[in-house]
């Protein structure tokens, strides 16, 4: 029996689409009271008065004065050994405000209707202060480099030389439910339970009981069901703080929840960044060098995320490529706008976009064929693995296996199959100004150190799973089922997975970077395999037959080649329990293992994403019609989920690539508060989606072989979508800049290059 590989329905629908999902907005407790918070409306300024209304309650508005002082929320992951101390957001702003939407006060009141009534008539007094938008004029909060190789001499004998300047957009993830918080406790003790702290549950508690001054153990956080996170959602912002230090403080239950317009200026943003970026070949088209130079708005503060998605622009930059030598520079800027962090492929959406880029204007010079000159460059399967002379989150750059060429080349067949470069040609005779993209990109997985997973068999014969992995709709429960299955040999019907409860699992690393499925996964895998070889043990004694005589099947331990020589799961479940004639004295009660699994290096999946759109020369309109995603992901425990994380990263990629951006005026003011402003795409904007799942490569570091898929569809959509608008309009030039607006198209055509 196997259930790898299977396409499971998901365990998470019967609940989720019968309205039956436990998200955090749900939950209330007697006697709760609600939160809301007074952001700022200055850019930047001299805090110099908070003023609660007079009709106010004692106790109803809270400021920073009202806090322990000094409060910082830290960084979750150092980067380079960089000290971002000085530039850690404060829980509430206590003398100045650095961007629209900081939190300066809270309001508390018996309704949501009456925090936010209270929450309007507070008055801030701010002397306003020069404001910084252009990333250049910010404060430099960080500078490093990355790289290996002799790359000014690689320069100096290129036969040729292209240098491309590329902006990506300010944008961001916007899941279906905002932000959410409540946090209960117990009066008598202080102890709290946090509902909402859905993505890294534990590292939040941890930086809590810090925080608050309190053992870890005093805090118990269940991670809820969740609208999506993509990187945005989970971290350690202000309100995580507020709320459970209220609930202490006034010994009663506190909520909150964050409205749309909230989000939109308060939730990590993402993405923008400038790139000067220059490849040199020789005279074949071979790859010699590659340098950047990168400009990175990472707003008013350095929030939890550090600055990991600049260290990733860079260490990721040269993707699946042969480049002998490499060197990068990031410049970290703060300025007056929201503060930023990752957001699904952080790094990799920017720098895949500004590397294709290079290697389309590159082709065209060069006078080579665009797919043949990144064929011609991409690393070998003989070549793998690889090793770049870098690190990336603490760990060596080690690219573990795949064949990158083989998937382009499966790629471009399968395109061909469905008919994309005849459409395209068919477009052309009828006059359309039509292109096709093609991008080629490297994704990373698998984050360690560690995770830690329980697996605990019922004396029914159910079996529960305890992960530190949590779910943001991504299909978690049902991989790990199938994961704990398979080792098993049960069905997965009897597995349940239970997700981010620090009592249950209190050293979860949580569901980021794509790792649940390749760290959380094959911690998972250990602990049910060390569960199978007790269960072996115990039938031994029970069937008073050797190990070596038993074998594991449909849920039961049998002896080989002798029919009726069984016993099931649940009889060695309570053959393990106290009391029991099989159960010795220096044994542990209970049939189930705890254990954990180390990486010492990420794993590497890869992809390909061919774009076809058609461009409307006189409005700028670009239509995205039809969209390919080729990828190797190791080893698919569930080939749907990794299809539909695909599609769903694909229709995000579609708005960065075209639509969203936060754009700020010169006073620091942010343009995109409403959904009207800050325009996502519909399914009216996206296109038919093809997918190509490829397991060529299984990776080599974790006993599953599998690599992440968390992120594979957006990574390039980006870069395939700008280089399908620079073929159609038969540009010479780079795009220069994502998202293509119809405003910015229209530009390009009216230039012409």
């Amino acid at each position: 029996m196997t259930s790898i590989g299977e396409r499971l329905p998901r365990k998470e629908d019967p609940r989720l689409l019968r309205g039956l999902g436990r998200f955090c907005d749900d939950q209330d407790r007697a006697g709760q009271v609600w939160m809301r918070v007074v952001r700022s409306p200055i850019a930047h300024g001299r805090l110099v008065e908070v003023r609660k209304p007079g009709s106010a309650p004692g106790g109803s508005v809270v400021t920073a004065r009202d806090l322990p002082p000094g409060l910082r929320i830290p960084v979750r992951l150092t980067v380079q050994g960089i000290d971002l101390t000085e530039y850690l957001q404060p829980v509430l702003a206590a003398d100045e405000v650095r961007y629209v939407g900081e939190p300066v006060a809270v309001v508390l009141a018996d309704d949501p209707y009456e925090a936010e009534d209270i929450a309007e008539r507070v008055e801030v007094d701010i002397d306003e202060l020069p404001v910084t938008v252009d990333t250049a004029s910010g404060t430099k909060a960080a500078e490093f480099e990355l790289g290996y190789g002799p790359v000014e001499s690689a320069f100096a004998q290129a036969a040729h030389v292209v240098t491309v300047e590329f902006d990506v957009g300010r944008h961001s993830a916007v899941p279906l439910e905002p932000r959410a918080l409540l946090a209960d406790v117990d009066p008598a003790t202080g102890a709290l339970r946090i509902f909402g702290m859905t993505k890294v549950p534990v590292f939040n508690r941890d930086v809590l009981a810090g925080m608050l001054g309190v053992d870890e153990n005093l805090i118990h956080v269940h991670a809820m069901d969740t609208g999506g996170g993509f990187g945005v959602r989970g971290e350690f912002y202000p309100e995580d703080f507020l709320v459970p230090w209220l609930a202490r403080k006034l010994r009663r239950p506190v909520k909150w929840v964050e409205d749309r317009a909230e989000h939109l200026v308060a939730a990590n943003h993402s993405r923008q960044q400038r790139h000067v970026a220059s490849a040199a070949f020789d005279e074949n088209g071979t790859l010699l060098g590659l340098k950047d130079d990168v400009l990175h708005d990472n707003g008013a503060y350095a929030r939890t995320h550090g600055i990991i998605v600049p260290e990733l622009t860079l260490a990721m930059l040269p993707g699946p490529y042969r480049v002998p030598a490499f060197h990068g520079r990031i410049q970290v800027m703060l300025t007056n706008k929201t503060p930023c962090g990752t957001y699904r492929a952080p790094g990799r959406f920017e720098g895949t976009s500004v590397r294709e880029q290079l290697f389309d204007v590159a082709a065209d010079r060069m006078g080579i064929d665009r797919v043949e000159l990144r064929r011609r460059n991409l690393l070998t399967a003989d070549e793998l693995p690889h090793t770049r002379a870098m690190s990336t989150l603490g760990t060596d750059v080690v690219l573990d296996s795949g064949d990158y060429a083989g998937l382009l080349d499966k790629a471009m067949v399968e395109a061909d199959r469905l008919g994309y470069r005849s459409q395209l040609e068919s477009l052309r005779e009828r006059g359309h100004s039509a292109g096709l993209g093609v991008a080629v990109f490297l994704e990373k997985s698998g984050l360690g150190p560690q995770e830690t997973a329980d697996v605990v068999v019922g004396t029914s014969g159910e079996v529960r799973v305890h992960s530190g992995g949590t779910s943001l709709g991504q299909g978690i429960e049902t991989v790990l089922a199938q994961v704990t299955a398979d080792a098993l040999a049960v069905d997965p019907a009897v597995v349940t997975v239970v997700n981010g409860d620090t009592v249950l699992q209190p050293f979860g690393g949580g569901s980021w970077a794509s790792r649940s499925t390749v760290v959380g996964g094959s911690a998972v895998h250990k602990a049910a395999l060390a569960v199978r070889e007790r269960a072996i043990q115990l039938a031994s004694r029970m069937l008073e037959v050797s190990e070596d005589d038993l074998e594991v099947a449909a849920g039961t331990i049998r002896v080989k080649g002798a029919p009726g020589m069984s016993v099931s799961y649940a009889e060695v479940a309570t053959a393990c329990r106290p009391g029991s004639p099989h159960l010795r004295n220096d044994e542990p009660a209970g049939l189930s293992a705890r254990r954990r699994f180390e990486v010492e290096h990420m794993t590497y999946p890869y992809g390909v994403h061919l774009a076809l759109v058609d461009v409307d020369t006189g409005t700028g309109h670009v239509k995205v019609l039809r969209y390919l995603v080729a990828y190797d992901v190791g080893r698919a425990i569930n080939p749907t989920l990794v299809e539909g994380q695909l599609l769903g990263g694909v229709a995000q990629g579609v708005g960065g690539a075209l639509l969203e951006e936060f754009r700020y005026d010169d006073a620091g003011q942010p343009q995109a508060v409403t959904f009207m402003d800050y325009q996502l795409p519909t399914a009216a904007e996206l296109p038919h989606i093809d997918i190509l799942v490829a397991q060529d490569a299984p990776a080599p570091g974790n006993p599953l072989g599998v690599k992440g898929a968390g992120e594979g569809g957006v990574t390039a959509a980006g870069a395939s979508i700008a280089g399908a608008i620079r073929d159609a309009l038969g540009l010479t030039g780079p795009v220069g800049r994502l998202p293509m607006t119809a405003e910015r198209v229209r530009g390009l055509i009216e230039e012409g290059t």
